[in-house]
């Protein structure tokens, strides 16, 4: 990295552009020029609303359809079925319970021995 009078290449960008000399057109003119004036723009607002008449909307009478009836349930195979997903269940935490059992002994008995 250069450096230029304490300021680095990459502050080049940000520093001040150099005075002009006196004999300059520049320097001839101290007072900026005054902003352009823009033309008076005059906004009338919303146009009103009127309220429509009451009874603009027709008359509306739907009558929904009658609901449908609901199968009828199987009792008898929806115990049978919960008992067979219980069942599984607790198989399936027995056996994963004697895993855990069985690593843990495993780690204990390295321990120890």
């Amino acid at each position: 990295m250069t450096t230029q009078s304490g300021n680095s290449a990459d502050d080049a960008f940000w520093r001040r552009p150099p005075e002009p000399s006196a004999g300059t057109p520049e320097s001839a003119a101290d007072t900026p020029a005054p902003p352009p004036t823009r033309p008076e723009v005059h906004y009338p607002g919303p146009p009103p609303s009127d309220t429509p008449p009451p009874g603009w909307r027709p008359a509306l009478h739907v009558q929904p359809p009658p609901p449908r009836p609901l199968p009828a349930q199987d009792l008898s195979g929806l115990e049978f079925a919960e008992g067979s997903a219980r069942t599984l269940t607790y198989g399936i935490g027995m056996v994963g319970g004697a895993v855990v059992l069985v690593v843990m002994c495993l780690l204990c008995s390295r321990l120890l021995f």
